[in-house]
């Protein structure tokens, strides 16, 4: 039997999503639970892969079935495409099975032409229904001229003001019907000007051209964007529904409206929404006239308003879920023209999901899946002023690659953003990229922008970590760092200038755009304890401070996985000592500048065992090349030199050394433990000393030390290192009559360690993926560097999401599994957890949940979304 690829609305129901896609699933159900539902049908996800696969053409066989149920239709309905007694005019709209509001495409009022029009009038030659017609047939020209054709709406817009300034008159709805009869003739006109043939009057021909162009707007670029941006797989392909026109312009007596059954800003259980009298569905949604509440509607449409209110009672309680519902009232009679699952705040997500618990519609598991994990970013981080934000244009996009909203002057040094924040400025760091030095200007400024980076980039992890907001890679920026002054847009903002930035969706704004403070609700603590009921994965997270770790226990954290040391070293007091040490010529040397750290280092590490109070803590030595360390600038080289005894020649010799072709896979990690095994020494002692001193202070803590060893390929490499703790860590713990247990693991980060696992866990004690240099080295691409090229791929779908945000399943997750297994084999006591930027991405840690790992790490806001997204993971496995 050959492919079907047509079903009536009475042929589906909502489990068929995949095939009808979410609209025509719905619109199957509503029918199937007897809801006034105009009868069409549906052109199936199926249908729209074939497209694509035959070079974006309809077959003939798919064309022919389309047809037969156009046929279908029109017995259903009792009327027929282009008939001039009884003429049947439909909508064709698009409909993905994960919903994508206002991304793909729509034209109502097909089927209409001159003669039509004419045959439609002399049945009721009433004026008012003269203008109706006009009106549908002027609306359809301009939307299919739009959608199909691609002549922009601007032209009919422009000769709509025209006629409207030269007839005196405000709103649409005051043209008469002869005004709409000759701005129909103009449409016709301005279509043939711009595209060259007559507007096609054929119905048949006008409904193929529809089917194509909404199979079209699965590719187009603002549907692109929305699907990466909420992993909507390409392939996935969109429906098409077609289905006969109610008309809620057809007098005063019908209308159009769009629907909510709870507030989806707040989650309160009152019906929200917009309702427009003689208008039809676009008018309500592009703000052409301002609606009046749905309540009104009860006044002006008793009957409808009653019948409305029952459907959506039965609606939520069918769903048991929050619906946003579109509907047509024609001539008195309500027709449902769609119910989803609507969208929301996360706000209103946590306590819909509470409410729903309450009364009795949804268990537990089922609140914790229905919200998505990503939402809980904006409960955490200051958000835009809705209304101004509305009222605002982007000049400007790079990567949301912190979430939040910060406002404030440029500054373009991290100095400056200190300097300008303690007198009282509110600054935005602007730079072409940021590096470790800049570390105290981020922490200074509200919200940091860059040129360069992807977002796994030093700004956007390190920004993560603040829970500071961070655009990075905006490429359209051109930067003038030395004037202090950049070019976005047309126009140039120097030093001092306002830019408010949103990390969430990536927007830049000219100006000041008002910011409203992070609330956490009630119910947040309550889906967060129901989350942890059902989770099995725990969750850590990545902190250097015992600010962050703090903040990170707040939300939830079970441990640090990872505390990277070298951002200590950084302090204006450390860095000198530690630059004494880079610049060294013996070890005598380097040991007595590492002497002035051990104190600070052990310090720190007694503040992260107090704040985390005997929870577990991963440590991890030295990481970065050295270049990272040394100074660029002419003063601070001098005074290098002055405390070295050396000249400045010298120093700028050593800098020069110290250059790398490609650092990441340079000098770094465990490699800077085998050639200054002084520097490991030097962690450990600190490591244990403050674990020794914490936990006399604490009997009662569970204090074992993890310390973890980066960047490990080779198990003698990852031996040489381990001996070289073990023996200052025993001869620390014998010293001070101490009973103390610690362990030494490695980060699994380059693949020949993954490959190799079951050697590396003959040494090692635990395994931890650090999955952001994992993924470049599988991939073979700089993660800083990538974003200048993976535009490309995705415009030509050989990449679908960044895979420095989303774990690449496929290859990274090969090895990664491929880890898990050996090491496993070789010490099942071993634990296996991830720190790199994806412990934080709900797709990520669902994976990680699959290869049975212990524990996701991210940084300290992103904890709440790892806590959840673990739940779903353990509670999708129990369905």
């Amino acid at each position: 039997m050959a492919k079907k690829y047509c079903y009536l609305f009475s042929e589906g129901d909502a489990n068929m999503r995949e095939l009808l896609g979410g609209k025509g699933a719905n619109l199957a159900e509503m029918t199937k639970i007897g809801l006034p539902v105009p009868q069409g049908f549906t052109i199936s996800t199926e249908a729209c892969t074939q497209y694509y696969d035959d070079g974006r053409k309809i077959n003939d066989d798919i064309m022919s079935e389309i047809m037969s149920y156009v046929e279908k239709m029109e017995e259903i309905n009792g009327k027929k495409f282009g008939d001039l007694e009884n003429p049947l005019l439909v909508s064709v709209r698009s409909g993905a099975r994960a919903s994508m509001p206002g991304m793909m495409d729509t034209i109502l009022n097909l089927g209409l032409n001159d003669d039509v029009v004419a045959a439609m009038i002399k049945q009721n030659p009433t004026p008012e229904f003269e203008r109706f017609v006009y009106d549908s047939y002027r609306r359809f020209i301009q939307m299919f001229s739009d959608v199909v054709m691609e002549v922009g709406k601007k032209y009919f817009e422009e000769l709509i003001d025209k006629m409207k300034a030269e007839r005196g008159v405000v709103y649409d709805v005051e043209l008469t019907a002869a005004d709409l009869k000759e701005l129909a003739e103009q449409f016709k006109a301005e279509y043939k000007s711009k595209i060259g043939s007559d507007f096609p009057s054929d119905p048949k021909v006008q409904l193929n051209e529809a089917i194509k162009a909404v199979f079209r707007s699965w590719d187009n670029p603002r549907a692109n964007v929305y699907r990466r941006d909420n992993d909507i797989p390409y392939s996935w392909g969109t429906a098409v529904n077609v289905m006969p026109m109610v008309f809620g312009n057809l007098n005063d007596n019908s209308g159009t409206g769009v629907a909510f059954t709870r507030d989806p800003a707040t989650g309160e259980k009152k019906l929200m929404g917009e309702f427009l009298t003689n208008a039809q569905g676009e008018d309500v949604v592009a703000g052409v006239r301002t609606p009046m509440p749905i309540s009104q509607m009860a006044e002006k449409f008793p009957q409808a308003y009653s019948d409305f209110i029952k459907v959506c009672d039965n609606l939520e309680t069918h769903y048991r879920d929050m619906q946003d519902m579109e509907f047509t009232v024609e001539n008195g009679k309500l027709y449902m023209l769609q119910c989803r699952n609507g969208k929301r705040t996360a706000q209103a997500a946590l306590k819909i999901a509470c409410d729903l618990v309450d009364e009795g519609m949804r268990t537990e598991q089922e609140a914790v899946a229905m919200i998505d994990p990503r939402n809980l970013d904006t409960l955490l981080h200051p958000q835009f002023d809705a209304k101004a934000l509305k009222a605002s244009k982007p000049i400007g996009k790079g990567l949301g690659a912190s979430p939040g909203a910060a406002c404030g002057k440029v500054v373009f040094t991290a100095d400056d953003a200190e300097a300008w924040n303690k007198r009282g400025e509110k600054v935005v760091l602007v730079r072409l990229e940021t590096s470790p030095e800049d570390i105290t200007g981020m922490k200074a400024a509200q919200g940091i922008l860059t040129v360069r980076g992807g977002m796994t980039s030093h700004a956007a992890v390190v920004a993560r970590g603040m829970g500071t907001c961070c655009v990075s890679g905006c490429s359209e920026i051109v930067m003038d760092e030395a004037n202090k002054k950049f070019a976005l847009d047309g126009k140039v903002f120097n030093e001092g200038d306002y830019i408010s930035i949103d990390g969430s969706t990536g927007n830049i704004y000219e100006g000041v755009i008002d910011t409203v403070d992070a609330q956490i609700a009630g119910e947040f603590g309550r889906i967060m304890g129901w989350a942890d009921k059902y989770r099995v994965l725990k969750v850590r997270t990545n902190a250097d401070t015992p600010t962050d770790a703090k903040k990170a226990r707040e939300l939830g954290a079970e441990g640090i996985g990872l505390c990277r040391t070298e951002h200590m070293f950084f302090d204006p007091d450390r860095i000198a000592a530690f630059r004494e040490m880079i610049c060294s010529d013996t070890v005598e040397e380097r040991e007595a500048a590492l002497a002035k750290i051990l104190p600070m280092q052990q310090a720190d590490f007694e503040k992260l065992y107090e704040a985390l109070e005997g929870n577990p803590v991963t440590i991890r030595f030295l990481d970065p090349p050295l270049h990272e360390f040394v100074p660029t600038e002419e003063a601070d080289i001098e005074a290098l030199a002055k405390a070295q005894g050396k000249s400045v020649e010298t120093i700028k010799a050593i800098i020069a050394s110290l250059h790398e072709f490609n650092p990441m896979m340079g000098h770094r990690g465990c490699r800077l433990a085998v050639t200054y095994p002084e520097i490991a020494k030097m962690q450990t002692r600190a490591v244990i000393r403050a674990a020794i001193n914490v936990k006399n202070a604490h009997p009662d803590w569970n204090i074992t030390p993890e310390i973890m060893i980066p960047l490990v390929g080779e198990v003698k490499e990852l031996k040489f290192v381990k001996d070289i703790v073990v023996e200052v860590a025993d001869e620390e713990i014998k010293n001070a009559g101490a009973d103390l247990k610690y362990q030494v693991g490695t980060m699994i980060e380059i693949p020949r360690a993954a490959l190799t696992a079951d050697d590396i866990a003959k040494e090692a004690e635990f395994f931890c993926f650090g999955t952001n240099d994992l993924t470049q080295m599988t991939f073979g691409f700089s993660r800083d560097d990538a974003g200048k090229f993976l535009t490309a791929y995705y415009d030509a779908k050989i990449f679908e999401n960044d895979p420095f945000a989303k774990l690449d399943q496929v290859g990274v997750g090969k090895l990664m599994d491929m880890a898990v297994k050996m090491g496993k084999a070789v010490r099942p006591e071993m634990h296996i957890g991830i720190c790199g930027e994806h412990g934080g991405d709900p797709t990520s840690v669902e994976f990680c949940h699959k290869l049975g790992m212990d524990y996701v790490s991210c940084s300290p806001f992103r904890v709440p979304i790892a806590r959840l997204a673990a739940a779903q993971a353990a509670i999708k496995d129990m369905q």
